[in-house]
């Protein structure tokens, strides 16, 4: 990441989707309608910014079934990303975080069952998503 990446994005959570997948597109779409204020930030998990990232956060730079939420340092995976997530974007998403009191391993059964067949159930593309002009400040 270049230092004028790292200025422009500095104290914004950020989100690694995978790019390619029309779900994880769609779900970036929904995020950024829901988060008015501008806070999250977005990069593709297959980008070289996303893996310089992963690396940082000693995550997997191979796996693409899952996403990553990138808070004050923190590195937050599967249904603990989607969760805190939910707790940023405007009411009444942040009620969803009442979730975080399900044990971890039965949340994360159903994200991974989502993942598992993301491509399956909705499809997926041969590159990853280029933002809009009124949104592209918003991508790493």
């Amino acid at each position: 990441m270049t230092a004028n990446q790292t200025d422009q994005h500095q104290g914004h959570p950020i989100v690694l989707v995978d790019g390619v997948c029309h779900f994880c597109q769609g779900l970036t779409k929904w995020i950024i309608k829901r988060d008015p204020e501008g806070k999250f930030h977005f990069a593709s998990l297959q980008s070289d910014v996303a893996k310089k990232l992963l690396e940082k956060g000693n995550l997997s730079t191979d796996s693409m079934d899952t996403f990553v939420l990138i808070e004050d340092g923190n590195y937050y995976t599967r249904s603990t990303a989607a969760l805190r997530l939910a707790k940023g974007l405007k009411f009444p998403y942040p009620l969803l975080y009442v979730f975080i009191i399900v044990p971890k391993f039965i949340r994360n059964a159903i994200y991974n069952m989502v993942a598992r067949n993301r491509y399956r159930w909705f499809g997926k593309d041969e590159v990853c998503m280029l933002p809009t002009p009124d949104i592209k400040d918003r991508f790493l």
